[in-house]
């Protein structure tokens, strides 16, 4: 769904304000007129024909350290991080959209119960994820299909950077930054200073570590985002992106409007995450039913549409540049093919090692926890019912 495919004053089939300044129309035409992320690269001169270059690759870990390191990590977990890690599952099974589900399942205060589950949902996560090509925490949007999951991810990355145009010296701010390898990318490839938030102290450290070693200037905030303000003064940001962020957000409308706040006249805004598309219905058995395995699956407490982005978006200020399926296709499934596949092999050489007592029992906890429903979340992206590759840009006006 592109929203100025053709001619620069319709949004989606509507008329636009006539009243829309030059500057807007000018900037929707031309993100209008660049290649869409769903649209197969050209094949290049590289080695292996995917579009990247030593300075992409130069910003990613070095995946044996990285194994290593997570695995003595979940080695040596305590029961109660693991009971803590098994009891967050239960905000899954909630939505933010429903407040009176939130109080009988958490209590009044279920907001900080949210934060108290993610914490030890993430604390453990990140390392389990850490043990195959998703250390990043997301699956791509599907752009090559000659490039493996990390390819996918740096290409995605590199279109990111592209469209909110950062530039050495800016000041971008990620939300959801994980353990700070997306923001590693992003300053490598462009010399711009990124400032990443996290709930989970634990991602945090491992972010500033994995900079730091980097010699790269990037900052790490522990904060919760459903916690406002955000600590910057107006105005004071160029850029923003997200990644698979925002269903863990109470309240988009005023997350959106303290990101409106905080960032320069002009600032664009990169938004990648899950949503329902128009075929999902809830009151399918079928589709419900998937539902209900997927969310826990992906880590989505909200329920978002394409249409409660863009509403919170305008309503707090922005204007909607794009708004579209990243994927080739409008099919993420051969990626999510990929990771689940390579975790069920994995399994399985747990489950053995577990069972020659050769690894502690509470693997075979994790990893069935983690290899549960993968193939519930490929059927409903092929149904086109959800999908976590969905993008949207925006720009705060001049």
């Amino acid at each position: 769904m592109l929203r100025h495919p053709q001619n620069p004053v319709a949004v989606n089939g509507r008329e636009s304000d006539s009243s829309e300044n030059d500057a807007i129309a000018q900037e929707k035409r031309r993100v209008a007129a660049g290649p869409s992320l769903a649209t197969p690269t050209k094949r290049t001169k590289k080695h292996n024909g995917v579009d990247l270059d030593p300075l992409d690759r130069s910003s990613q870990p070095n995946r044996l350290k990285t194994f290593r390191v997570s695995f003595k990590y979940l080695h040596d977990l305590t029961p109660k991080q693991v009971d803590d890690f098994m009891a967050s599952y239960i905000i899954y099974n909630l939505d933010w959209a429903d407040e009176e589900q939130m109080i009988a399942a958490l209590g009044s205060d279920y907001r900080l119960k949210v934060g108290e589950c993610l914490m030890a949902y993430y604390g453990i996560m990140n390392h389990l994820c850490a043990l195959g090509d998703v250390e990043k925490m997301y699956i791509p949007p599907f752009m090559d299909k000659r490039a493996t999951v990390l390819e996918n991810q740096l290409l995605y990355e590199k279109q990111i950077a592209r469209v909110i145009d950062l530039k050495a010296g800016d000041r971008v701010l990620d939300l959801g930054c994980g353990r700070g390898r997306v923001a590693a990318h992003m300053a490598t490839v462009t010399g711009a200073q990124v400032t990443g938030i996290n709930i989970d102290p634990n991602q945090v450290a491992q972010a500033r570590e994995f900079n730091s070693e980097r010699g790269l200037l990037n900052e790490f905030i522990v904060q919760d985002f459903n916690s406002l303000p955000l600590p910057f003064a107006d105005e004071s940001l160029d850029a923003f992106y997200q990644i698979q962020a925002l269903s863990l957000c109470k309240d988009l409308g005023k997350l959106f409007r303290e990101l409106f706040r905080v960032l320069r006249p002009g600032a664009k805004i990169s938004l990648l995450d899950w949503v329902s598309l128009p075929s999902y219905d809830p009151t399918n058995p079928e589709h419900a039913e998937l539902m209900s395995r997927v969310k826990p699956l992906i880590g989505a407490v909200g329920t978002p549409t394409p249409q409660i982005f863009e509403t919170a978006l305008e309503e707090a200020g922005f204007v909607v540049l794009r708004s579209e399926n990243a994927s080739v296709g409008g099919l993420q499934a051969p990626l999510i093919d990929r990771v689940d596949v390579y975790f069920r092999a994995v399994r399985q050489v747990i489950l053995g090692l577990v069972k020659l007592r050769l690894l502690p029992a509470h693997f075979k906890t994790l990893i069935n926890r983690l290899c549960l429903d993968g193939e519930a979340f490929v059927k409903m992206d092929k149904m086109r019912l959800i999908t976590t590759s969905y993008w949207v840009v925006a720009m705060k006006p001049e």
